[in-house]
């Protein structure tokens, strides 16, 4: 899954803080391959989303632990999507 999430300048800092539990969760999990929410360089109030499973059965089983939903309400706009990777190979 890769994405974005929109929240403003001046909170992006503390909601970022407020998910390290969460990122340190999902990187623990079974099948977790790598989990990141990163701010933007370049749009202040822009945050990257970055996650890897080794399949939807693992992603399944996490959800239940993600975002806090008290964390939803500062999100503004989101645009997430699942990608379907049909091999990888050494750049």
């Amino acid at each position: 899954m890769s994405g974005k999430l929109y929240v403003d300048p001046e909170v992006r800092q503390g909601y970022l803080d407020g998910c390290l539990t969460v990122i340190r969760r999902a990187r623990a999990a079974s099948g977790c391959l790598d989990f990141t929410l990163s701010a933007d360089p370049i749009e202040p109030g822009r945050i990257n989303v970055y996650e890897r499973w080794e399949s939807d059965i693992h992603l399944q089983r996490f959800r239940g632990a993600g975002t806090e939903p008290d964390r939803l309400t500062e999100i503004h706009a989101a645009r997430v999507e699942k990608y379907r990777i049909s091999s990888v190979e050494a750049p």
